[in-house]
């Protein structure tokens, strides 16, 4: 028979392995959707750079299909997510993209990034998920 103190250990345990799986970790749907609402503007709707605004930006967006085979054929998580979060090295004038920091390091979910888990916004980790997926 088990003891009281046994169930509530159990209790306690089972209870720490579900705080630990967050079954809303962000995916590509998640990295679509930011995508279309703050990304279009400059890189267009398929991510290559042609975005209605493109034309009259100073440096013209990057087209994001090719992050990977510009990398040696590996997705650069962790120069993307630098860039994209807001790269400390650069100031916001020196960089034409803005910086998508701030509040959102509020929601951090654990993201791998060269074979380290890394606490990253919740809504760029969608958005990583969202960039890798769309890859030539």
């Amino acid at each position: 028979m088990h003891t009281t103190f046994q169930i509530f250990a159990g209790l306690g345990a089972l209870a720490g392995l579900v705080a630990c799986t967050d079954p809303s970790m962000p995916d590509d749907t998640d990295g679509r959707t930011f995508f279309a609402d703050n990304c279009t503007s400059c890189h267009g709707m398929q991510g290559r750079g042609d975005g209605p605004l493109s034309a009259s930006l100073p440096t013209a967006p990057p087209d994001l299909t090719t992050l990977t085979s510009r990398n040696g054929g590996t997705f650069p998580a962790a120069r993307a997510l630098s860039y994209i979060y807001g790269d400390p090295a650069q100031g916001h004038l020196a960089r034409v993209m803005p910086q998508f920091g701030g509040a959102m390091a509020e929601d951090l979910v654990p993201v791998e990034i060269d074979g380290t888990l890394t606490p990253t916004p919740r809504v760029l980790a969608g958005l990583l998920a969202y960039l890798e997926s769309i890859q030539d």
